[in-house]
């Protein structure tokens, strides 16, 4: 039988494992976010430390590295004013005739369905540097968001 038909071992034709990817730009957190970060490479250490089986300390080490390197990385910014829209803020805006209030935080931080939008989404660009009052264009609509409130003791209601 030729050699190309045959296998040395069942681990040459296991799917490949790659490294979380990291975002582009620069890693900005909340004080939150960098607490989350350093909870969640401490929550891995000691799951490091306790895993017995070989595959599960390589996923585990896969994870630990993605975030140690974002720890590493992190840019804890200073709370935003309440004049315009900047990271961290909170703010309570009109789209499509439905309002809802969100908050501009970190890659990491990101929850959309809990009102926690990453600063690097469409509609965080869009309204950055925005002021109370004040309409900006979005998806190519003019004047589609309005800004109604920026205040950082708004209760985070996401969308319905």
């Amino acid at each position: 039988m030729s050699v190309a038909f045959r296998r040395e071992t069942d681990d040459e034709h296991l799917e490949p494992r790659f490294e979380l990817p990291i975002p582009p730009g620069p890693n900005l957190v909340t004080q939150k976010g960098f607490a989350q970060i350093a909870a969640r490479v401490t929550e891995l250490e000691n799951a490091l430390a306790t895993a017995e089986d070989d595959e599960v300390r390589k996923a585990i080490r896969r994870d630990l590295r993605y975030w140690s390197t974002r720890q590493a990385s992190a840019q804890v910014m200073p709370p935003p004013g309440d004049d315009v829209v900047a990271f961290g803020s909170v703010v309570r805006l009109s789209h499509n005739g439905r309002e809802r209030t969100i908050m501009l935080v970190g890659d990491d931080e990101a929850d959309p369905a809990a009102g926690l939008l990453s600063f690097t989404a469409p509609l965080s660009r869009a309204i950055m540097g925005a002021e109370a009052g004040e309409t900006v264009d979005f998806a190519g609509k003019p004047d589609a968001v309005t800004i109604l409130e920026i205040n950082p003791a708004l209760e985070i209601n996401p969308e319905p």
